[in-house]
């Protein structure tokens, strides 16, 4: 990977990329809807991106997180993008931005954000992606101002299934699979029409390979969002990742942040306070959240809040492949939510239809692998 001799840290021979546990990056293989290559990615001058975001100004601030912050620009060719400005405080940081860049250098899907370029001036860590006007699932289901409407149902089973695909592909295309690490609401960006898209790959590791089961790392990630054995242990797994979705899903259904210190004690965790009603299926209304207004299927949620349940099993094992979550996912996404016969199965519950029996996905249901 020469292109990218000018920021790597550690290098063997000259071939390949060796990142944190040894592996290389030059192993990498590609899925059949995936292209090989730096072909695409730019190198930015320091100058061309102080000029893009006229220089960092505030009013262009789009957000801040523990890598960054991150600006909206416009390119010379008038193209509109999003620069993320690395924090200069530690060597974790600047492993994270090559990270960044090879992964998303090397892996391409409608779902993953498009790395555009980065700049490594100096001491200066920039990377540039493609602009997500409507800003983060984060953005969405939570910090609503009052030009934004809630989500709707459709929209929200939209957006998971359009993370899950993301996933899939880092999961089963990519070889060795790649362990995203960092899902979660805020990294989940959204276009014009609601299609998400995955970013910050800072965290991301190459999977088990072999007769390897798992990878044993440093525990790193947001609050809220680990899986239980990998905050216990480091040993990190793909499953570990579907567990990181559903409490995605959880915070789907509730309109509830993972961590929310704000709320009483005994509430601050979604994935606590959800226990009592994931276990009752008569208590799965209680989930909801308050701003849907009675607008949901109530079969489709029933079968929603199963999945989500099984996401979210203490043990790894348990918990579904991503393939089968999408197939649910999809099946739910066939029962498209219409207002009027919403109101017509109320007041006649009769009429819901059964589920067929598909792919493991049984009644609103996933069997244990």
């Amino acid at each position: 990977m020469s292109c990218f001799c000018c920021i790597s840290s550690h290098t063997k021979d000259g071939n390949g990329v060796e990142i944190d546990n040894g592996v290389e990056f030059e192993s990498l293989r590609f899925g059949e809807g995936c292209s090989k290559g730096s072909a695409g990615v730019r190198s930015f001058k320091f100058r061309e991106l102080a000029a893009a975001t006229r220089g960092f100004k505030e009013v262009d601030l789009l957000g801040e997180g523990g890598f960054g912050r991150v600006y909206k620009g416009r390119l010379e060719t008038g193209q509109i993008v999003a620069v993320k400005q690395l924090n200069r405080d530690g060597r974790q940081g600047f492993q994270e931005f090559i990270v960044e860049v090879l992964m998303l250098s090397l892996l391409h899907h409608p779902n993953l954000v498009t790395l555009i370029g980065y700049c490594s001036d100096g001491d200066e860590r920039l990377l540039v992606y493609e602009f997500m006007p409507m800003g983060s699932l984060n953005d969405n289901l939570f910090d609503l101002g009052s030009d934004k409407e809630p989500l709707s149902w459709n929209t929200r089973i939209k957006i998971a299934i359009g993370a899950a695909r993301g996933l899939e592909y880092l999961h089963c295309e990519a070889n060795p699979p790649v362990i995203y690490r960092d899902l979660k609401s805020a990294n989940i960006l959204l276009d014009n029409y609601f299609n998400p898209k995955l970013s910050d790959f800072g965290l991301a590791k190459l999977g088990p390979v072999g007769d390897n089961t798992h990878v044993s790392t440093r525990v790193m990630g947001t609050h809220g969002y680990c899986a239980p054995e990998y905050a216990m242990s480091g040993k990190l797994t793909l499953k570990s990742d579907i567990y990181s979705f559903g409490v995605v899903l959880l915070e789907l259904i509730t309109g509830r942040k993972a961590i929310d210190t704000t709320r009483r004690t005994g509430e601050q965790s979604l994935v606590s306070w959800s226990h009592p009603f994931l276990k009752d299926r008569r208590k799965f209304g209680q989930l909801v959240d308050p701003l849907l207004e009675g607008r949901f299927p109530l079969r489709c949620l029933q079968q929603a809040v199963a999945v989500t349940a099984m996401c979210l099993q203490e043990q790894p094992s348990f918990r579904p492949h991503i393939g089968e979550i999408i197939v649910a996912l999809e099946y739910l996404a066939s029962r498209t939510y219409l207002q009027e016969l919403h109101i017509g199965r109320t007041k006649h519950s009769s009429l819901q239809p059964s589920l067929p029996q598909q792919n493991g996905y049984t009644n609103g249901e996933l069997s244990n692998p």
